[in-house]
């Protein structure tokens, strides 16, 4: 099974970004975050890509399971 990955850019985490991680997470069970660099440099001023994931984590109906570099791996409960 392919993995879909969903891209962050320069508008961040918006209600559009955590719907479409859901229905990716509702219909594969598992989905890839990635911030892109246009998403890190408008960003850099802000939170800590950490904090970043957190609140993601926090919005999504599923688990923060994997973290490398700018790369999150959500997973359905």
């Amino acid at each position: 099974m392919k993995v879909v990955t969903i891209n962050i850019g320069k508008r961040g985490v918006t209600e559009e970004v955590i719907r479409e991680i859901n229905a990716t997470l509702e219909k594969r069970g598992i989905v890839k975050v990635k911030m892109l660099k246009n998403f890190r440099n408008f960003t850099s001023g802000g939170k800590h890509k950490k904090e970043l994931a957190e609140e993601i984590a926090s919005k999504v109906n599923g688990k923060l399971v994997d973290f490398r570099g700018f790369v999150l791996t959500f997973k359905r409960c």
